[in-house]
């Protein structure tokens, strides 16, 4: 068994090198409206996605190429990708695939720069959300892998249940230290360590971040945290403080995982982590304007549609 443990030396020089690293700020709009009922009409959604991007974020995850079946809010994201204008913005696109059909057709975009993969450490979670169990979702990510090397485009691989796993398969911290060695042996570049339905602990987020980041220095890790409205701080100091520079999130927390029991869980507020790093003086590279007229945007589009 893997064990984390050797690797404590390192903690110090990896927080070092995090404080003159710039903070990524991933904004997911797909994440945020995904889960809704009504179709929000291709216009609106349009409309909210070119607010953001005047904003600045890194990236936006901003739809996803899986089976309408399974998302039907999505069903649309080619039609809004044609009608982004992306002539104004430093941002990046990240689609959601589920499969090696839905890279193949991401892939297809120019526009596209990351395809996003969920992989779960947990059995029954993968069956859920792809209908393919851990060991036939390895395959498919190997070719994805391969589809995103040959268009040049990369892959943000999520490590679903993260954090911990309610549907009782096995979880400890060394399986999660298990799968991101295996992971990184298969050429994962970027890992986003998702706490699927807000179970963790600043004590668990400190752990895996202020070792694995250490160990596996040519992985760029992530969070994707979601949180109530009370454990929002101390999420966002565990991962900065452990050497996280890449952190997901969704303006006023909309969106998160439906399978999450209690409904004040969602997404990690976007404008909490722009307070948490403001005050922290670390750099971000958002438009303060910009972002106030999105967040505008978030309130009638979610306000409308829930």
């Amino acid at each position: 068994m893997f064990y984390l443990f050797k690797k404590e030396t390192n903690l110090a020089f990896t927080n070092e090198q995090a404080l003159n690293k710039e903070i990524k700020i991933i904004e997911c709009p797909r994440d945020a409206m995904q889960g809704i009922r009504d179709f929000i009409p291709t216009q609106n959604k349009v409309s909210y996605i070119q607010a953001l991007l005047r904003v600045g974020f890194d990236t936006i995850d901003f739809g996803s190429f899986v089976s309408p079946k399974a998302i039907p809010q999505m069903q649309d994201t080619a039609s809004v990708l044609e009608q982004l204008d992306l002539s104004q913005t430093t941002s990046k696109l990240l689609s959601i695939i589920a499969n090696t059909q839905g890279a193949v057709t991401a892939a297809s975009y120019e526009q596209i720069q990351y395809l996003g993969f969920p992989f779960s450490i947990s059995e029954n979670f993968q069956m859920r959300n792809t209908h393919k169990t851990i060991a036939e979702s390895l395959i498919t990510l190997e070719e994805i892998l391969e589809v995103a090397d040959k268009k040049k485009k990369e892959v943000v691989t999520y490590l679903s249940m993260g954090f911990g796993n309610p549907y009782g398969d096995p979880w400890n911290i060394e399986i999660v230290a298990e799968w991101t060695e295996k992971l990184a042996g298969m050429g994962v570049k970027i890992l986003s360590l998702s706490d699927t339905v807000g179970t963790s602990t600043p004590e668990v987020i400190t752990y895996l971040f202020s070792h694995l980041i250490p160990k596996y220095p040519k992985i760029e890790f992530g969070a994707h945290l979601h949180t109530t409205p009370d454990t929002w701080f101390e999420k966002i100091d565990a991962a900065a403080k452990a050497g996280c520079t890449r952190f997901d999130g969704a303006i006023q927390g909309f969106g998160g995982c439906p399978m999450a029991t209690d409904k004040l869980t969602g997404n990690m507020p976007t404008e909490k982590l722009i307070s948490y790093f403001t005050a922290n003086k670390k750099y971000t590279g958002l438009n303060s304007l910009s972002f106030e007229s999105a967040y505008n945007e978030a309130s009638k589009l979610f306000g409308k549609f829930h």
